[in-house]
C-alpha cells in the first residue's frame, strides 16, 4: 500500500510481507455512499477500512434495512473473512459512508499472511472479538430496549466531537431496522424536549445529558427521580 497511511498493525509486517501488500492489494475510494458488496456476492479479499466506515445491514421482513454493525478505520470485514476462509457467499450488504477508503487484499495473500505474520492474526482475532461484541450489544438493544432508546443510543454514539450526526431520517430508520415516519415521530419528540435540533441530513445534539436519561431503564429513571 505504498503512498498511503497504514493502520498500526501493518506497520509492524515483516518487510517482506510490507512489500507483498505492496505489490498486490488494491485500494477503493467512495466519494458518496455506495453499495461495496451484495448478499450472495463471491468476495476476492479482505476488506480494511482506512478511512470513513462501512455499514453491514441486512433487511427485515417488512422490507426495511436494518444495521448489523459498522466497520470503522483500521478494522477488518470479519463476516468477508469468514468467506474466505470457509468458501462462502457473502450473507449481507455492506454500504459505504461518504469519503471512505478501504484497502482489499486478495484472499491468497491474506491467508498466507495470516500464517506468517503474527500482526495479521492479532488484527483478525481483534476484528473477530470487536464483532462479537457489537453483534451481543445490537442483540441486547433490540430485546431490551424501547426505539426511542435506540435512537437515542444510535445518535450519541454516531455524534462527532462536536455533538453533529450527518444522517437522515431515512437512513436513520434503516440503522434501526423501522420505517422514516416512525423516526420522525421520535425526532419531533426529542425536539420539542429540546434534546437535538434538526437540519436537512443533520442532528445536533442539544442535551446529551438528556438523550442519555432516555437510554436509562425505566427503574433507573425512577429512582433518580425519587432521590431529587
Amino acid at each position: 500500500m505504498r503512498n498511503m497511511r497504514q493502520p498500526e498493525d501493518l506497520l509492524s509486517l515483516s518487510a517482506h510481507g510490507r512489500e507483498l501488500l505492496a505489490d498486490h492489494v488494491q485500494q477503493l475510494s467512495f466519494r458518496q455512499a455506495d453499495v461495496v458488496i451484495d448478499k450472495g456476492q463471491a468476495v476476492s479479499g479482505a476488506y480494511l477500512v482506512l478511512e470513513g466506515q462501512l455499514r453491514v445491514y441486512t433487511y427485515t421482513p417488512q422490507g426495511a434495512e436494518a444495521t448489523l454493525y459498522f466497520i470503522r478505520p483500521g478494522e477488518l470485514c470479519v463476516l468477508a473473512l469468514n468467506c474466505l476462509f470457509n468458501d462462502l457467499l457473502y450473507p449481507a450488504w455492506v454500504e459505504s459512508s461518504p469519503g471512505t477508503r478501504v484497502a482489499v487484499i486478495p484472499g491468497h495473500l491474506y491467508k498466507q499472511l495470516f500464517e506468517q505474520e503474527s500482526s495479521i492474526q492479532d488484527i483478525t482475532v481483534r476484528a473477530l472479538s470487536t464483532l462479537v461484541f457489537r453483534l451481543m450489544n445490537e442483540l441486547e438493544q433490540i430485546h431490551s430496549c424501547n426505539l426511542d432508546q435506540r435512537l437515542a443510543s444510535f445518535l450519541l454514539n454516531s455524534a462527532s466531537g462536536e455533538g453533529v450526526v450527518t444522517a437522515t431520517q431515512q437512513a436513520l430508520a434503516g440503522h434501526l431496522g423501522t420505517s422514516r415516519e416512525v423516526i420522525a415521530r421520535l425526532m419531533q419528540g426529542f425536539s420539542r424536549r429540546g434534546l437535538v435540533s434538526t437540519g436537512r441530513g443533520r442532528i445536533v445534539i442539544v442535551d446529551a445529558a438528556g438523550l442519555g436519561e432516555i437510554i436509562k431503564p425505566n427503574s433507573v429513571r425512577q429512582t433518580t427521580a425519587c432521590r431529587s
